[in-house]
C-alpha cells in the first residue's frame, strides 16, 4: 500500500515506497498488505442498496398518500377528522322564509292565489266568492249593516290570476295607459289581494254611481265601515297616501280575521313609500 507523506504530496510517498515495505513482501502478489479503507466495489454496492432502499421508502410513501390526496381532491372543503377546523366566518346559508317576501312590482306585493274547495259565495247566485272564514265575517257584517238602513252591495270578491290579466293588461291596452298608470287602480296579475280570497270590493246599493270610485267616501255605506268594519276583522286596503303608492280605493277592503289572513298581509311585507 501507498503511504502520503506527512506534507500530503503524492511525490513524497512515492519516494518512501523502497524504504517502508520489505523485499519479499514486495514480492509477492498473494499477500497484499492489510488495508484500512473499504473496498470501492464494497462502497458502490453499500451506496446502491442506500439508493434503493431510499427510493422505495420515497414510493411507498407516495403510494400510501397518492389515494388519499385524490379522494380529497374534489371535495376542497374536507377537512382531516383528526386537525380541528377553524370556525369559518361565512354565515350558513339558509332557505328564505318565504319566496314572495319582500318583493314587489309597481307597489303591488305578490300574493298566492287560494285554494278554489275554501271559497263560498257571498253572493245570491254564487258568483263571488270569499274564503270561507273571510265570507262568513262578510255576510255578518252585511246583515247587521242592511240591520241599521245600509246596504252594502258586494262588486268584487275572489279572483284569479287570469281574472286579474285581463283586468290589468287588457283593459291598460283599451285605455293606452301605461303600466304605472295601470298599477295605480289596478294590480299585476299575481300581485292582487283579490288572488287570496281575503279581499272585497264594496259599494252603497244606494248610490250605484260612486261604484270603484273615489266618491264612495261620500256615502253612507262608506262612513258605516269605516266606523264599524274593525268589529268584524275588516280594514282599507289603500288608505289616503299609503306606502304602497297605490291609489286611494275607499272601496277595497280585506279581512285579517285569522292567523292565516293576518300574516298573508303582513308578514315580512315591508314596502318604502315610492318618491315620484
Amino acid at each position: 500500500m501507498n503511504k502520503v507523506g506527512l506534507s500530503g504530496n503524492p511525490s513524497n510517498a512515492s519516494a518512501g515506497i523502497g524504504e517502508d515495505i520489505p523485499q519479499a513482501v514486495r514480492d509477492t502478489p498473494e499477500a497484499p498488505a492489510p488495508s484500512t479503507s473499504k473496498p470501492l466495489g464494497a462502497i458502490v454496492v453499500f451506496a446502491g442498496a442506500g439508493a434503493i432502499a431510499l427510493a422505495s421508502g420515497l414510493w411507498f410513501i407516495l403510494a400510501a398518500q397518492t389515494p388519499r390526496e385524490t379522494a380529497i381532491a374534489p371535495n376542497s372543503n374536507f377537512s382531516d377528522p383528526a386537525t380541528p377546523s377553524a370556525p369559518s366566518d361565512s354565515p350558513s346559508p339558509e332557505a328564505p322564509e318565504n319566496s314572495l317576501d319582500g318583493e314587489n312590482v309597481l307597489g303591488h306585493l305578490p300574493y298566492e292565489q287560494a285554494p278554489l274547495e275554501q271559497l263560498e259565495p257571498i253572493t245570491g247566485d254564487g258568483s263571488i266568492k270569499m274564503r270561507r272564514a273571510a265570507a262568513r265575517a262578510f255576510l255578518q257584517m252585511k246583515a247587521d249593516a242592511a240591520a241599521q238602513g245600509i246596504y252594502l252591495a258586494v262588486i268584487s270578491g275572489f279572483r284569479t290570476v287570469e281574472d286579474q290579466q285581463y283586468l290589468f293588461f287588457d283593459i291598460k291596452a283599451q285605455r293606452g295607459q301605461i303600466a304605472r298608470e295601470r298599477a295605480e287602480v289596478s294590480a299585476p296579475p299575481g300581485y292582487s289581494e283579490h288572488h287570496t280570497g281575503y279581499a272585497v270590493d264594496i259599494g252603497d246599493a244606494n248610490v250605484p254611481a260612486t261604484h270603484l270610485s273615489p266618491d264612495f267616501e261620500k256615502t253612507a255605506a262608506f262612513q258605516w265601515l269605516a266606523a264599524n268594519a274593525p268589529y268584524y276583522s275588516f280594514e282599507l286596503s289603500f288608505p289616503k297616501d299609503n306606502p304602497q303608492g297605490v291609489a286611494y280605493e275607499p272601496w277595497h277592503w280585506r279581512f285579517v280575521g285569522d292567523r292565516h289572513s293576518l300574516e298573508t298581509f303582513y308578514k315580512a311585507h315591508e314596502i318604502q313609500p315610492q318618491t315620484p
